[in-house]
């Protein structure tokens, strides 16, 4: 593709040429486990599909175009491709991850690494102070949400990946939330970038997967003998739903990031709302980072209930349009209590959450259709 060619015709073009044996639009699901050779050594590019699939070197190839990357890799799930990225570090060296990191990065951190010898520890990264506290000589990576997993917190990618290169570490960006759409952050600074593709790639709630991409050729290298050594890989039919997610990827998260703004107008104006957390309220935080480094403000949504923990609870059992379940990031509008479910395994420790605070994943239905939802599930726990 052109460099000129814009983001979404790279969304729906990059790696993906019409199929030169049939001439097919779409690029074929290739459900095989493994490819006819010549003579020994001699193929066409795949030998085994754990290796290699065609399926799947179309999405990386679409991935890597998003995100700026020159090298892109699939796994099986974002955890999956977390943690390739965390087989790059040796034991004895040293990680910082966010305070408010994601249950699943901390609990693979924490309770898979670890063990094995990986050193960490968590630090409040919207500040480069606190970066700095967290320091250890043995520190050879940063690891980034943001916005984070659930507090939305916003770090300035361009100044933590400063901070960590002139000590000669690595920056890994968690950049789910955001999306190659709204944030690309090897543009900003940044060595890795990882996704859990589950969310608003794929897009629809169909489909498990994982990305990580590259520019380093030495950092490829390794990821791409970790994905093969390892075999945590997607199969052709995810890739290809996953693709065809990222087709549309562009409307939704407009629509998403719309639709957020109005959820945000509502709550906040709630008397039975006590906060809400969005990087597009002028208010929050990071909010003057995210308008360097965003395009708009994503589609994820926190918010606390002046009842609490028990609020936050039976508010979530009574909508009706919007779905109480976990993940985020599809068409459908998602609600759940993070303490309660996504973030259980991080109880007790130091990145626990407010048992209060309510995740909303704001999906694409009619804005009005969510917005009187909220309100008939609020005005049902006044009453209740």
């Amino acid at each position: 593709m052109r460099p000129a060619d814009g983001f979404e015709t790279r969304a729906i073009h990059a790696g993906q040429p019409s199929d030169p044996q049939t001439g097919a639009v779409m690029v074929p699901i290739y459900q095989t486990s493994t490819f006819a050779q010549d003579g020994v050594g001699r193929h066409k590019g795949y030998e085994y599909a754990r290796t290699g699939n065609p399926t799947r070197t179309a999405l990386e190839a679409c991935l890597a175009s998003l995100e700026g990357a020159a090298f892109g890799f699939c796994f099986a799930s974002g955890m999956a491709a977390e943690d390739a990225v965390l087989r790059l570090l040796s034991p004895g060296e040293h990680i910082v991850i966010p305070t408010d990191a994601y249950g699943g990065t901390w609990r693979l951190v924490d309770k898979v690494h670890g063990p094995v010898g990986l050193a960490y520890d968590a630090a409040d990264l919207t500040s480069l102070e606190n970066l700095a506290a967290a320091w250890k000589p043995e520190t050879t990576m940063v690891w980034v949400e943001t916005p984070s997993n659930p507090l939305l917190s916003i770090v300035d990618i361009g100044a933590v990946a400063a901070f960590a290169a002139e000590r000669g570490a690595r920056t890994v960006v968690d950049n789910t939330f955001a999306t190659p759409y709204l944030q690309q952050p090897l543009g900003l600074g940044a060595d890795i970038v990882v996704h859990s593709t589950t969310k608003y790639l794929g897009g629809h709630s169909d489909v498990v997967g994982g990305f990580a991409g590259v520019n380093d050729g030495a950092v490829a290298e390794r990821l791409a003998f970790l994905q093969n050594a390892a075999g945590a890989v997607p199969g052709p039919m995810d890739c290809f739903l996953t693709m065809r997610g990222v087709k549309t990827l562009g409307v939704r998260m407009d629509r998403h990031c719309s639709n957020a703004a109005a959820v945000v107008e509502f709550l906040a104006g709630h008397p039975a709302v006590t906060s809400v957390l969005w990087p597009g309220l002028a208010d929050h935080p990071g909010h003057d980072v995210a308008v360097k480094q965003m395009r708009h403000f994503g589609g994820m949504v926190s918010f606390t209930l002046a009842g609490g923990s028990s609020a936050a609870a039976a508010l979530v059992e009574r909508t009706e349009l919007i779905t109480l379940a976990e993940s985020l990031g599809g068409v459908e509008s998602l609600i759940e209590v993070p303490a309660l479910m996504t973030h259980l395994s991080v109880a007790g420790s130091s990145n626990e959450v407010d048992p209060g605070l309510v995740r909303l994943s704001v999906g694409i239905e009619t804005v009005d259709d969510i917005v009187e939802d909220l309100r008939q599930a609020l005005e049902g726990l006044a009453a209740g």
